[in-house]
């Protein structure tokens, strides 16, 4: 990052701040599911909404990332959502019926899948030779955030005795992601190249690559989020009990999207044996809830965090290792998100349809095992020597072509 030294901190912990508020409005919902049903009319499907409208929004505003920045500008558009983000978590406080429940996760998906879109690149631009490790706080921060939300909701609606509150008091997370991002965040100083970027990069075999596997390896989170807590529930748990088996899971999510990237760049710049370690990792986590959930919940919600938090991570260093330019990295990154999570959207309305069918989880996670598999054999195309090749033709920086 240019400047000094107090300015790499202070963007640091907007980096760290603005990743915490990413996900509590997902994961504070699972550990007070059955009573949001009770107080609401929210039917199992209408559940799986309050996950899967926020998807959909992230998958297809991450594609308006590029023209986002050339528009408004990076900074100003991180700050806008955080905003977004704050009000929407708010208005939580005060519904009443199931379609406002909706409502208040299509607002706060709005804001989250606008700094998702542009974050990463700005990240790219003030850390180029860093970027692995910094994404790596970001992406520790933003699963820590689940953390947060699934083991605090529980926690505030004990103390106030009303689930609005544990939901709604959330949003002064966002107010102080608001002020710190108003703080630390650097002014823009690069120009976004013109033309259609996202067109030029989805001509590109690589794009739809990234974009299949990020939606696959993301679908596990997804599902989790939304049907971890109720599985257990179903199985005897209470609301809190179930809440800090996501907690756990999200703090080993946490911990790994913080070492992971440091890790691999440390041992060169093929990511694709740390992405297979956590993708196994992955696998035996929902092996363990679709064979045995009761042998030992909380070493399985362990695995399975560590392996969806690195891979998490990982992916999004993998699409910033592409191009060595903050501007192409980041679109590609915005790109990625964007389709992938339009896939990763749809796993908790399966996992749903399958528990209607079944009356358990287990065809649910067996499910997902088998979609891990098929990332499996997609990362065997990721091998860095292939970067240049795979991404030839794409688009250059602004500044370049007028040279």
């Amino acid at each position: 990052m240019q400047g000094h030294s107090g300015s790499r901190w202070t963007f640091l912990i907007a980096v760290a701040v603005i990743g915490l508020n990413l996900r509590p409005f997902i994961t504070s919902i699972g550990p007070l599911a059955e009573i949001i049903r009770a107080a609401t009319g929210l039917s199992s499907h209408g559940l799986a909404l309050l996950t899967f409208v926020p998807m959909v929004l992230m998958g297809c505003l991450a594609f308006l990332g590029p023209a986002l920045q050339r528009l408004l500008g990076a900074r100003p558009s991180v700050i806008a959502a955080l905003v977004v983000i704050s009000l929407g978590t708010l208005m939580r406080s005060f519904v009443s019926s199931a379609w406002t429940m909706v409502g208040t996760a299509a607002v706060i998906g709005f804001g989250v899948a606008v700094v998702q879109a542009v974050f990463p690149g700005i990240i790219k631009r003030e850390f180029p030779q860093q970027a692995g490790p910094v994404m790596g706080l970001y992406s520790a921060m933003l699963l820590g955030g689940g953390a947060l939300g699934a083991q605090a909701s529980p926690i505030l609606m004990e103390l106030t005795g009303s689930w609005h509150l544990g939901l709604g008091a959330l949003a002064l997370l966002g107010l102080v992601a608001v002020i710190v991002a108003w703080l630390g965040l650097p002014a823009d100083r690069l120009r976004m190249p013109e033309g259609n970027v996202v067109r030029t990069l989805l001509g590109r075999p690589r794009s739809w690559l990234l974009m299949a596997f990020f939606g696959l390896v993301n679908g596990g989170y997804t599902s989790v989020v939304v049907w971890l807590a109720p599985s257990y529930q179903q199985l005897g748990w209470s609301a809190s009990a179930s809440g800090s088996l996501l907690a756990v899971m999200a703090i080993c999510q946490a911990a790994a999207a913080l070492f992971l990237p440091a890790l691999a760049h440390r041992n060169g710049s093929d990511r694709r044996p740390w992405l297979w370690l956590t993708l196994g990792f992955q696998f035996a986590g929902f092996a363990g809830f679709a064979l045995a959930p009761d042998l030992a919940p909380f070493l399985f919600v362990a695995v399975t965090g560590f392996g969806l938090g690195g891979c998490f991570a990982l992916s999004l260093v993998v699409a910033l290792d592409h191009f060595r330019d903050p501007v192409p990295a980041g679109a590609l990154s915005a790109l990625m998100q964007g389709g992938g999570f339009l896939l990763a959207a749809c796993p908790p309305l399966i996992v749903s349809t399958l528990h209607d069918w079944t009356g358990g989880f287990s065809a649910g996670w067996t499910w997902q095992m088998a979609c891990i598999a098929v990332a499996v054999i997609l990362t065997m195309r990721l091998a860095p020597k292939g970067y240049a090749a795979a991404m030839r033709g794409a688009p250059k920086p602004a500044w370049i072509c007028r040279l």
